[in-house]
């Protein structure tokens, strides 16, 4: 880990994150959730929030995609997502649902200010962000697609989401 300039886990626990909260709800695969905590830990998130009934550490299938960084990434389960707005919210978190729906922004489109505290929620792999959710959040970020296909891998979209939000900090922190 020293040879690659690789934080330990006590440092990454001490060190300033951006304020992006990644909300999980009704995840079904175990190694999808892995592969979230894999990349909130390679990007500095804040934490992720674990909702429903998507499986929480410790979990082995999580362990086994997260290499780790279920240990370094603070996260907290609700057994709603209601609950997890609710508390986001009281936070000062923007809370946006990642989603193809009608009057969605995509994402290269979406105006914040690089300080705002943003959360995005990511949905069940078939049927995405409940409806319900979608209405208790302040829109939804679309990620643009071309191809044949209009869908992404969970762990794929919160990857590609998650660097467009830290892409745009580290620009202009430097």
């Amino acid at each position: 880990m020293d040879e690659l300039n690789r934080l330990s886990v006590e440092e990454f626990k001490q060190t300033d994150k951006i304020p992006l909260i990644v909300v999980l709800e009704n995840i079904r695969s175990a190694y999808n959730v892995g592969s979230v905590f894999r990349t909130a830990d390679a990007f500095l998130l804040e934490a992720i929030y674990i909702c429903g009934y998507t499986c929480c550490p410790p979990h082995k299938e999580i362990k086994k995609t997260a290499l780790g960084a279920e240990e370094s990434v603070a996260w907290k389960h609700f057994d709603n997502t209601t609950d997890a707005i609710s508390a986001l919210q009281t936070l000062g978190y923007t809370v946006f649902s990642v989603e193809q729906a009608a009057g969605s922004t995509l994402l290269n489109d979406l105006n914040y200010a690089i300080t705002d505290k943003i959360a995005v929620i990511f949905g069940n792999e078939v049927t995405g962000v409940e409806q319900s959710t979608i209405q208790q959040s302040a829109g939804c970020i679309e990620i643009p697609q071309f191809g044949m296909k209009h869908s992404l891998n969970v762990a794929t979209a919160a990857g590609v989401v998650l660097w467009e939000f830290v892409r745009n900090r580290k620009l202009v922190k430097g």
